[in-house]
């Protein structure tokens, strides 16, 4: 059988992220919701996705195909009812179809013509930016329970101050010494190769994940996910951190989410909770205007390749898109658009030839190439926002 993650009709909803990957490749938890599925389905997987983002992640069509609605997270019930599934047949929750099983080449406009297979248990979905970091916990609990089934982890070091030790698990090749783990709220999962190093102190639900580095004197509060090869320091709370991202100095980052190749400068801080303690809102792009989120705590949401300068501020609820370089004094409003330079003064636009030569210096850093692949999706991203630019 060949499955094919789909982005369903929340990717909208889910930019900035979306703007520079598939929904499957949103990190919540400890894994991309790619790899959970692949892990649960123990099977490659491809992507139905925009046009423009095809190069870099493909779609593989086979003579049997099961497509799944990336927006769901798999559990065992999820994943067993999805690979029972017959030709000419939809697994649904609701009205929101989460697979259906399809032939080559045939092209699916409505599930009229489908034998309904309904589900009604409980399910992780990601439908709106604010999902990543407020279902985090679950994610984690999750993904830790999935990685961790039937392993050892390493020795904790006898340096470590440990609560609830049975719920820390370190990979092979991790570092931690002299810090203080607290797993009594939830797991602490410490990858390959990361590093806690002398001070942090950490209360879990914590997802470390490999290469990842916690430095001096950090403080972490769950639940809170810090991606591939990305660095944190100063006070992190109910955050995550796709990957190659770094907030490595003091400062407090708080119910937000970072894509990847984002940097926060030193004493950077977010507000995640408004002075008169309403409701947030955040910019939506599917509704071109800041809509409702229902909470109460809500922080920064911030595309890939977007970076801030030194004691930069940001108001409670700020939507920063993809490639956006801000800096000065003051809080700059709170819906940035991609390809933006400037501040609380105001914007320009960041023209993509500079924009493409820090993303080919800071990709160089960590050994990764800036492909032309990159540059196509970033260049249409480009085009694709400058609606929202003042030119």
């Amino acid at each position: 059988m060949n499955y094919i993650l789909f982005d369903g009709p929340h990717r909208n909803h889910l930019l900035p992220f979306t703007y520079t990957r598939p929904v499957a490749d949103i990190r919540v938890g400890i894994l991309t919701i790619r790899q959970k599925w692949e892990s649960y389905l123990e099977y490659t997987t491809t992507t139905v996705t925009e046009d423009y983002l095809s190069d870099k992640f493909p779609m593989v069509e086979m003579e049997d195909n099961i497509m799944i609605n990336a927006s769901f997270l798999p559990n065992m019930e999820v994943v067993a009812l999805v690979k029972n599934l017959k030709h000419n047949q939809a697994l649904f929750r609701g009205e929101d179809v989460i697979a259906f099983f399809t032939k080559e080449g045939e092209e699916v406009n409505d599930f009229s013509n489908f034998d309904a297979v309904e589900f009604d248990g409980d399910v992780l979905t990601i439908e709106h930016t604010w999902d990543i970091f407020s279902k985090n916990g679950d994610a984690i609990q999750e993904d830790f329970a999935l990685i961790t089934k039937g392993r050892k982890s390493e020795p904790i070091p006898a340096t470590v101050n440990t609560i609830n030790p049975e719920h820390i698990f370190i990979e092979k090749g991790a570092t931690v010494n002299f810090a203080t783990l607290n797993a009594s709220s939830g797991p602490i999962y410490i990858g390959r190769d990361a590093e806690i190093m002398e001070g942090s102190v950490v209360r879990g639900p914590l997802a470390l994940c490999n290469n990842a580095t916690l430095k001096l004197a950090t403080k972490i509060y769950g639940p809170t996910t810090v991606g591939p090869y990305s660095k944190v320091g100063g006070e992190v709370n109910n955050s995550v951190l796709f990957g190659y991202s770094n907030k490595g100095h003091d400062g407090f980052l708080g119910n937000s989410v970072l894509g990847e190749w984002c940097n926060l400068g030193a004493d950077t801080n977010n507000s995640n909770l408004k002075n008169n303690y309403a409701e947030v809102r955040l910019w939506d792009y599917q509704a071109g205007r800041f809509a409702k989120t229902g909470l109460q705590f809500c922080g920064l949401m911030m595309g890939d390749h977007s970076k801030c300068g030194i004691n930069t501020m940001f108001n409670t609820g700020t939507v920063v898109g993809v490639s956006a370089n801000i800096f000065g004094s003051g809080f700059p409003r709170n819906f940035v658009p991609s390809f933006s330079w400037g501040g609380s003064k105001g914007f320009v636009t960041y023209k993509t030839n500079k924009a493409f030569e820090v993303a080919q210096v800071v990709m160089d850093r960590r050994k990764e190439e800036f492909t032309d692949k990159d540059k196509a999706i970033l260049e249409h991203v480009f085009e694709e926002t400058k609606q929202y630019r003042r030119e």
